[in-house]
């Protein structure tokens, strides 16, 4: 197993400077090797899955966090790409319509959490209303730190009735999303997923890396820790979140639930 700790943030000590968006420690020496690690990554992530689900108690919520082009979608496709589908679900969380703002802001997210024996995926979450609002100062400072406080409490209500909550930060570089975004226009097949508004988000790139740090540093907890992705490479990225989502389950013990002992008695006719 590798050294999944250094990856995970100390808000007492943490820069995001100190993070390497280039780091590739995840990898062996072999692309061919990496593959068939991912696809038995991949296998063991969906045995526990199946156990999680059978046992139906508790949950399991994994955030995905990330500049635009950082992999969210990528991620999902290759960390769960033999997965079950049937007890694991995504939310994707885009601009909030018109009855999410008649509401407070952790409204529409908690509606998405998971339900019993699920494995649920957050494309983006809450932490967007403590990232984009704060970059274009729709909120000021002593609301965000606000909004800091509720969300603490907000996990924390999750971890205390059954959810282990994983949070991911995919940190890429300004460059590589320069890449990952020529790449899209210059694609047929993936035009459709640029959005010339990508463009004036990155304009604004140090204030995102700035109130990331902060978001980060003010929510990584004991119940709900950030972990910090190198999301340059996209091998190394789906590596290291399906080593430490297998390692949280492997963690949780999962067992099967017991068969009950009348079961034992029934013969099924022919």
């Amino acid at each position: 197993m590798a050294n999944l700790d250094k990856y995970c943030v100390n808000p007492k000590k943490f820069s995001l400077q100190s993070y390497k968006t280039n780091d590739k420690s995840e990898l062996s020496e072999s692309s061919e090797r990496d593959s068939y690690e991912l696809t038995k990554l991949a296998i063991e992530i969906n045995a526990l899955q199946d156990i999680l689900q059978a046992e139906g108690k508790r949950k399991v919520l994994l955030v995905l966090q990330g500049m635009d082009a950082s992999g969210k979608d990528g991620t999902v496709r290759h960390v769960f790409s033999e997965c079950d589908p049937l007890g694991i679900r995504l939310a994707s969380f885009k601009g909030p319509s018109q009855n999410d703002l008649a509401h407070d802001y952790l409204w529409r997210v908690h509606q998405q959490v998971p339900e019993a024996g699920e494995l649920v995926i957050f494309n983006r979450s809450h932490y967007e209303d403590v990232l984009i609002v704060k970059v274009h100062d729709w909120i000021d400072d002593n609301e965000c730190k606000r909004r800091y406080a509720q969300i603490n409490d907000f996990e924390r209500q999750l971890t205390e009735t059954g959810t282990t909550i994983i949070k991911c930060f995919l940190h890429i570089s300004k460059v590589e999303q320069k890449l990952r975004l020529q790449a899209r226009l210059d694609d047929p097949t993936k035009t459709w997923k640029f959005n010339p508004n990508d463009l004036k988000e990155r304009a604004l790139w140090p204030q995102y890396m700035q109130a990331y740090e902060n978001a980060i540093k003010s929510t990584s907890t004991e119940h709900a820790p950030w972990y910090i992705v190198p999301a340059d490479s996209k091998t190394n990225r789906n590596l290291l979140i399906s080593r430490i989502l297998l390692n949280t389950l492997k963690n949780m013990k999962l067992k099967y639930p017991a068969s009950p002992a009348d079961y034992k008695s029934i013969i099924i006719q022919d």
